[in-house]
Order: structure tokens, then sequence, then C-alpha cells
């Protein structure tokens, strides 16, 4: 069971815990096993190489998780290099459904409900609470090097990161 980090974080004001260390730029990109939308494995061998961006959401179905991916989709239209990944423990099937309602395509979402190393692994997986087992919101950017460029958790899980330093970051 990896380390609880008491209040690491807040929902609407009330704080949160947060399981896994507080990974920082220059830590290894923890290696990761994610389900995609076609119910295939995806890992991080299948984007190393070249700069990506992870964003881990609490649930799309959220207004600010929403807001989130749509705005990387438009973000990676207007950059085709560029590769998003947003993930959350929203199971596969209710990621098709709200990237095909919402018109997504350039986002690549994926499930972490499978298990909970992935949260763990990243320091993102909230434990108790009303959000208990969902991911907090936080911002990757994996370097070709495969090493984190730069890391955003965002204090509070309401609001939304620093679009701006993640995409630079991912440059």
């Amino acid at each position: 069971m990896a380390d609880v980090r008491k209040g690491a974080a807040t929902l609407k004001g009330n704080p949160i815990d947060l399981a896994g260390p507080q990974l920082k730029a220059g830590d290894p990109v923890p290696a990761f096993t994610l389900q995609g939308a076609d119910l295939q494995d995806a890992t991080q061998a299948k984007f190393a190489g070249k700069p990506y961006i992870i964003t881990t959401i609490p649930s799309l179905d959220t207004p600010v998780c929403h807001k989130e991916t749509k705005l990387f989709n438009d973000k990676v239209k207007a950059n085709p290099g560029l590769q998003v990944l947003a993930v959350s423990m929203d199971l596969p099937f209710g990621q098709k459904r709200w990237c095909g309602a919402e018109d997504v395509a350039n986002v690549t979402c994926l499930s972490a409900h499978r298990c909970s190393k992935f949260g763990e692994d990243f320091g993102v997986l909230i434990k108790g609470g009303v959000l208990d087992r969902c991911l907090a919101r936080a911002i990757f950017v994996v370097g070709a090097d495969g090493r984190l460029a730069h890391v955003e958790y965002v204090p509070e899980i309401a609001t939304e990161p620093n679009y701006d330093v993640a995409l630079a970051a991912a440059k």
C-alpha cells in the first residue's frame, strides 16, 4: 500500500488525501498499463520517444474535467505532433461514449479502472471521501527521454490546471 499524503489537495475547500509519492520534474515516468476505449492495453512504451502530456481527472462527466479535456482536444488540433492522454477511473465504454458525444478525437482517453496502481504510482489516487478511488486533477508532461519535464498537482480539484505551462513544457 502506498503512503498517503494527508490533505494533499482540496475538493471545494475540503481536504482530501492522496495515495502515492508526489512526483517532480526530472523523475522517470512510472510504468503504467491502462485500458483504451478499444479495451486494449496501453502502456508507456506505446508513447515513448516523443513528448506527451498525461492529464489525470476525476471523471469526464464533471464540468471541470469536461472543459479541460475539450480544451486539450482543441490545443492538440492546433499542434498535430502533440499527444495528450486523459486518464480517469471512468470505464472505457463511458469514455468512448463521452468522446463521441463531444467530438473529442485528438485526446486519447484511457481508463485506470482495473486497479489503483496507476493512481498510487503517480500520487493522484484519492483515498476516502466522496471521490474515493477517483484520480485527483494533475498534469504530467513526459519528455522524449521518458522523464517528467513538468508536473502540476492542482491543489483544488474543482479548478483547472495551468494549460499554458503544460503546453510549453511539452514542446
